[in-house]
């Protein structure tokens, strides 16, 4: 067997991107938050770079506009941001009944949102517990989730307990503890599944007949009332058509989501504000685009700019030197990125105000046209990719709100069609809120109807296109 070395020599063509690119590339799908906080990152970090100083303002010296001299005190200037003495809060006042010796403390807003979480534990003090219990009670409320619901089971979570304590737990014990949250507020917090949910709601109502009927309803034909068998419902459990309606408004008043009363109420703070990455203005037909954002001119500083004339005479000249190219380059590599950051971003927004031209004028989401990455990148003259990054995550104020901008992105239909998908959604909706909610209309009523105007579409694509509107079907939006 030969074992003999041999060398070959091969041609290949080989693509690879440069670090630049890669980092524009990064750069390209930030939002305006983003890229912000990754500029004042650049700017606490590299030395090298600076903000641009804006022009000098005049010099300020002690005197109002009038040329007198200016002696409104602290106290007053503060009550200046108000219209009146009526409209400014009454703590401003007592910075006036102290010396000067005396401590001030300004009011603080005190963070006073909630969890359901938070709720329940509150409320653990109003029942006679165990310390035992109490630590039960603590595990099962932890495990009960946003709407209100307890995902776990009693076994497991009684397992849990035994294996965190080292206690056996048994499974009555965390059922008379869960039995305890069960009965707290909000009513249906603690249970197992929406039937659970709906009887807990049901059984603190005063009695009457038409809540006996709809606990009849939810206990014994949860199943029928799901699927809005209301004819079959009513034969089984006896009851006249009236007695059914008014045990279904019963039950129609419920809350399915107890928990969420409570989340929702500090959820604004918690969701991520949308910041729109650009402004579009429409007047006689004519758009103007403005890219939003904060990020100040950035330059390089002086001090960082190597001198290249002087003579490496030592080590330690040589690594300063070293180090004033490395952070110069670092810096000049920002500045460029973020430049060509902004103008790729205003060519591409240019680009698809100029294809939707009509919906930014309106606001109505039927005059968009269909619209697709290679057309904007026809008119940038950008790789798609470059599109498909400029437009990721994106958002555009508007004269009628704010909108992603993968909401102006559709296909065409068919080749030669010039309808969109946004403008029969429209006629869809508008469809469903119109029917009869007695006798729904079916996708493939609403496919003939479409037909009648013109939209040639299949009814599978009803299908979806409901779906995407999120709206049920026919049979679950029947009401009785």
């Amino acid at each position: 067997m030969d074992d003999s070395l041999q060398i070959q020599q091969t041609t290949g063509l080989r693509q690879r991107l440069a670090p630049q690119q890669v980092i524009f590339g990064r750069y390209l799908e930030m939002t305006a938050p983003e890229i912000e906080d990754e500029v004042r990152r650049a700017l606490d970090e590299n030395p090298a770079l600076e903000e641009r100083e804006s022009a000098p303002e005049e010099s300020i010296d002690n005197k109002d506009d009038d040329g007198g001299e200016f002696n409104e005190s602290a106290e007053e200037l503060q009550r200046a941001d108000y219209r009146d003495d009526d409209d400014a809060p009454a703590y401003r006042y007592n910075a006036g009944n102290h010396s000067p010796d005396d401590g001030y403390t300004e009011p603080v807003a005190i963070d006073d949102n909630h969890s359901i979480i938070d709720v329940l534990e509150s409320q653990l003090a109003d029942f006679d517990l165990s310390d035992r219990d109490r630590d039960i009670a603590r595990y099962i409320i932890g495990n009960i989730d946003g709407n209100g619901y307890l995902g776990r089971s009693l076994a497991s979570i009684a397992d849990d307990i035994s294996i965190a304590t080292g206690r056996d737990t048994s499974d009555n014990d965390v059922r008379r503890v869960a039995d305890t949250i069960r009965a707290m507020d909000p009513a249906g917090v603690g249970a197992f599944d929406l039937r659970d949910c709906l009887l807990l709601q049901l059984r603190r109502l005063n009695p009457s007949e038409a809540v006996d009927n709809a606990v009849c309803i939810v206990r014994d034909y949860f199943d029928l009332f799901s699927k809005r068998h209301y004819d079959r419902m009513a034969s089984r459990a006896k009851l006249s058509e009236t007695a059914l309606r008014e045990a279904l408004d019963v039950i129609h008043s419920l809350n399915p989501k107890p928990g969420a009363l409570i989340e929702q109420s500090n959820s604004g703070d918690r969701l991520r504000h949308i910041v729109p990455d650009f402004t579009v203005e429409v007047e006689n037909g004519r758009a103007s685009v403005s890219l939003n954002g904060h990020i100040p001119e950035l330059a390089i500083s002086e001090s960082f700019i190597p001198d290249e004339k002087k003579p490496s005479d030592n080590r330690r000249a040589r690594e300063a030197r070293a180090f004033i190219r490395a952070r110069h380059d670092e810096a000049q590599m920002l500045i460029r990125m973020v430049n060509s950051r902004a103008e790729t971003l205003l060519s591409v927004m240019k680009a698809i105000v100029r294809l939707q031209l009509r919906f930014f004028e309106s606001g109505n989401s039927a005059d968009i046209r269909p619209m697709i990455l290679k057309d904007v990148a026809e008119l940038t003259g950008y790789d798609l990719s470059v599109i498909s990054r400029a437009t990721a995550g994106k958002y555009v104020a508007t004269p009628g709100g704010v909108f992603p901008l993968k909401m102006l992105f559709n296909e065409r239909r068919k080749e030669d069609s010039d309808t969109s998908a946004h403008e029969i959604l429209d006629v869809i909706s508008q469809m469903i809120a119109e029917e009869d909610k007695r006798s729904p209309l079916t996708d493939e009523a609403i496919k003939d109807r479409l037909n009648t105007l013109g939209y040639d579409i299949a009814r599978r694509t009803v299908a979806k296109y409901r779906e995407q509107l999120d709206l049920p079907v026919a049979r679950l939006r029947r009401t009785f």
